[in-house]
């Protein structure tokens, strides 16, 4: 059964951890999406050998779990005398595992971009750094943003993997609680319904903004 009178006062004690999960999701997020940048541009440049070594390193991110790189960074890396604390190795699994999707995000907006564009930057006697900034980036971007937006949402949902590394998330919160009081039921589902009210309100918006941005774009 489930028991009201206990759910409403854990409550607070799980909804105190809501602060790492969400400061977890908002940093491993700008990390994602600075890198995922870098990595988007590393892969289309002229030179083989880094563009080979970047879309490899890509792939193999990609194709192996989040669970498997957040336990290799926090319980490997000390063996190399790097001790990161649990929400700096969670950030930084999160956001360099993600980037590699979101790499591939900007290089489909990138590549959208007409290629007269480019030539553009040149007429313009624009340095690359310039028609990177001021023509390419400003047109490959506002179009992929919904789905930059779906992995933000996404990322969202995995912090719980970061209970694996001793991050007192949620749902590593929910679980501390329920082995005090060898009562699982509430403190799982209050951790669900947060999980729900938060992804579900921005999936909206992000729809909405999709919508805007493809009549803005005719997409």
């Amino acid at each position: 059964m489930f028991d009201f009178q206990y759910a409403i006062e854990i409550f607070p004690t799980i909804l105190s951890a809501l602060r790492i999960t969400i400061s977890a999701t908002i940093v491993g997020f700008i990390l994602a999406f600075v890198l995922g940048l870098v990595l988007a541009m590393l892969s289309r440049t002229k030179v083989k050998t880094i563009a080979t070594i970047t879309n490899g390193v890509i792939k193999f991110i990609r194709n192996t779990p989040l669970l498997v790189q957040l336990y290799f960074i926090f319980y490997v890396f000390p063996s190399f005398g790097l001790t990161l604390s649990p929400f700096v190795a969670g950030v930084l699994g999160l956001g360099i595992h993600y980037s590699t999707y979101l790499s591939e995000v900007f290089r489909s907006g990138i590549d959208a971009v007409p290629v007269g564009q480019w030539e553009v930057g040149k007429a313009l006697n624009f340095t690359q750094k310039q028609t990177w900034t001021r023509i390419i980036l400003p047109q490959a971007v506002p179009p992929i943003v919904p789905v930059i937006g779906n992995y933000f949402i996404t990322m969202f949902k995995e912090t719980p993997l970061l209970s694996a590394i001793t991050l007192v998330e949620i749902l590593q919160q929910a679980k501390i609680l329920g082995a005090n009081s060898f009562s699982y039921v509430e403190p799982i589902t209050i951790v669900g319904i947060l999980f729900f009210v938060l992804s579900y309100p921005a999936s909206l918006l992000i729809k909405q903004l999709e919508n805007k941005l493809n009549k803005k774009y005719q997409v």
